[in-house]
């Protein structure tokens, strides 16, 4: 009876309140969350995984000392379904739909098998005005999602951005290189030494933020990075 009368109200509330999909704010049937399932066929999937030498590892191989694997599920271009979707998650205040990325990164990372020996979830911090602006950190949420896939311990707060940067979106790849040069440092080097890290965040375009994190992140004794975006700029 306690359930009959649960899902009698959750049905009653989707009535007067109808979900609608984050991307095209079309009304969301049973069993859609977040997304629609039209939608979430769309995203452009990169399929690089699987693959060494993928674009995104080109993009950060030689940037990056000792870079073990790189990838990005979605491929971002302007106007398309994924654009909208990550500003639904950093704009829109969608958490829930950060998580549900986040799972859908982790079964991407968890059927290639390249990313076994990941032992820690390291997120892109934000800076503290931003977060607080935004009300979460979409990169820490991710990894939240992907650990709910691939059990994995979470440290959000051994790489924090001490230094508050500009939007990015709207400049050049030198403006975005100069925009984060040590902006980032680690506050608990002891807290990363000899783990094999997972470096999270949600866009890769320039790799200028990234290869910002593993500039912090190399003077610590005996760290191995890998890197996973949920999209790369096409």
């Amino acid at each position: 009876m306690k359930y009959q009368f649960s899902t009698f109200f959750s049905q009653l509330l989707q009535a007067i309140f109808p979900s609608t999909c984050a991307c095209c704010d079309e009304v969301l049937v049973s069993g859609e969350r977040q997304i629609c399932l039209h939608c979430l066929t769309s995203l452009f999937r990169t399929c690089y995984s699987s693959h060494d030498e993928n674009h995104t590892e080109r993009l950060l191989g030689g940037r990056i000392h000792n870079l073990q694997h790189a990838t990005s599920l979605f491929t971002f271009h302007k106007d398309n379904t994924v654009q909208r979707l990550v500003h639904a998650m950093k704009f829109h205040k969608n958490s829930d739909l950060c998580l549900l990325m986040g799972r859908q990164m982790g079964l991407d990372l968890l059927h290639s098998g390249r990313f076994d020996d990941v032992d820690l979830l390291v997120p892109v911090p934000l800076h503290w005005r931003r977060r607080l602006r935004r009300g979460y950190n979409q990169s820490e949420l991710l990894c939240r999602g992907i650990a709910e896939v691939m059990p994995r311990e979470i440290n959000a707060k051994a790489l924090v951005r001490h230094r508050h940067t500009s939007q990015q979106s709207r400049t050049s790849a030198a403006e975005r290189e100069s925009n984060v040069m040590g902006a980032f440092r680690v506050k608990h080097p002891e807290q990363l030494e000899g783990r094999h890290i997972l470096l999270v965040d949600d866009v890769l375009t320039t790799g200028a933020t990234l290869v910002s994190c593993c500039d912090a992140l190399s003077a610590v004794k005996d760290i191995r990075i890998s890197i996973a975006t949920l999209s790369i700029a096409g």
